[in-house]
């Protein structure tokens, strides 16, 4: 198997994770769509130096309309969508030390929470809503979210101020697993996915500049290991994946 050629749509490429991804896919041969609320003007020059073709759309992914423009013109464009990965959302990234955590839950002010779940969760249920028909109709495709987590591990969760963060990576797992569900027979694959990164609680010691460097090491195979999840067969849709040794295994919590 091989994404040469397939039209693969990536949310959040400005930076970070989904900038590695695209770029992977690109040295692969992929067809691109970018998509982020920043700008892409680097993303996609570094996409296009492997000779792809690349679309670029500035979108709040929390707005309907824009997102459905995007999915449009993208189909109209190439044809099709082979694969979309919903890699975009506002993240903590504040277990180090020197970065300022976010509010508990019974400080945080209700537009904050509310603009984490509509750009994570909803973000996702936008992209996956408008790209469904178009791969329906295509006989298939695969939709990669990032939505880890677990529950069921009594009160030792995260530090003060991720619940919100948690509780939408927890739902779009969910969202994953009943979504999969509905497009079984319409050969969509659907599956959650987790990067994983610097562990424990041995990041609250870590400097900004630690940890950037632990994360870099992630971002180098992270972009190869959703090309594999980008192949994935049907029997694993709706679940929680991750990419060793070369192949693809579900995640202990899955087994």
């Amino acid at each position: 198997m091989s994404v040469r050629d397939k039209v693969v749509a990536i949310t959040g490429a400005h930076r970070g994770h989904g900038r590695s991804i695209a770029v992977t896919f690109a040295s692969e041969g992929a067809k691109l769509a970018l998509i982020d609320i920043g700008p892409l003007d680097q993303t996609a020059a570094e996409c296009r130096a492997y000779g792809v073709e690349v679309l670029t759309f500035q979108v709040d992914l929390r707005d309907p309309q824009q997102v459905k423009s995007a999915i449009d013109q993208i189909h109209q464009h190439y044809g099709r969508i082979d694969v979309l990965v919903n890699d975009a959302g506002i993240v903590t990234h504040f277990r180090y030390a020197g970065v300022e955590h976010w509010p508990r839950i019974a400080e945080m002010e209700p537009d904050f929470f509310d603009k984490v779940i509509r750009t994570n969760l909803i973000g996702t249920f936008h992209t996956t809503r408008y790209t469904l028909p178009y791969m329906e109709t295509q006989g298939g495709g695969h939709i990669i979210n990032f939505g880890q987590g677990s529950v069921g591990h009594g009160v030792h969760g995260g530090p003060p101020g991720a619940t919100v963060y948690h509780t939408s990576k927890v739902a779009i797992r969910a969202f994953t697993q009943e979504v999969a569900s509905e497009e079984l027979d319409k050969n969509v694959c659907v599956l959650a996915f987790g990067p994983g990164g610097p562990a424990g609680d041995a990041t609250d010691e870590m400097t900004p500049e630690e940890v950037s460097e632990a994360a870099a090491k992630i971002d180098m195979d992270l972009g190869m290991r959703v090309v594999w999840a980008a192949e994935a067969p049907m029997e694993l849709s709706g679940r929680m994946i991750r990419g060793r040794g070369g192949k693809l295994e579900l995640s202990p919590d899955e087994v």
